[in-house]
């Protein structure tokens, strides 16, 4: 159960505990963890978490075993929208996929969708945004992961786009 607070009282470090809190709720995510950003990245906190994505998946023939899943969110900043940074990244692939709520690429709109292997951008377009409470954003994005995850393209070994 996910209790909808009004939005008045939300700050980052608080945002960040529920999220732990509901990732450590759910027996998929072992290893949940808050952190303090580091310099490179926006925001001041993550919520880290690994999977097996066989089980996340449920596909025994997923090629890799160990999934970190990124959450991170900066609800005070000056603008009307949240800024939010949710990435599933598989090291052994170098495969980064994810949504972004930033002002990084005005171009794709409010949200964008990114697919990134070996540092460099396989695709990046204009995604859904969803105005709600953090937490129904976090949700939301989980219930898409696994069909996102399962949609990418490959071509030896090289991840080419999503099948939307």
């Amino acid at each position: 159960m996910i209790f909808l607070a009004k939005r008045d009282g939300l700050d980052n470090k608080r945002i960040h505990r529920r999220i732990k809190n509901r990732l450590q709720s759910d027996l998929k995510f072992s290893s949940v963890q808050l952190r303090v950003s580091t310099h490179r990245e926006p925001g001041p906190y993550r919520v880290t978490a690994k999977t097996d994505p066989r089980e996340f998946l449920e596909d025994s023939s997923y090629p890799t075993e160990s999934v970190r899943l990124e959450i991170g969110f900066d609800v005070e900043v000056g603008t009307d929208n949240d800024f939010y940074w949710i990435s599933w990244i598989e090291p052994e692939r170098n495969l980064l996929l994810g949504w972004h709520q930033d002002d990084d690429h005005p171009e794709h709109g409010e949200v964008h969708f990114q697919l990134s292997q070996s540092d460099s951008d396989t695709l990046r377009e204009s995604a859904e945004y969803i105005d709600k409470h953090p937490m129904a954003v976090v949700e939301a994005r989980l219930d898409q992961l696994p069909d996102v995850v399962r949609a990418i393209t490959w071509n030896d070994g090289t991840a080419t786009g999503v099948d939307w």
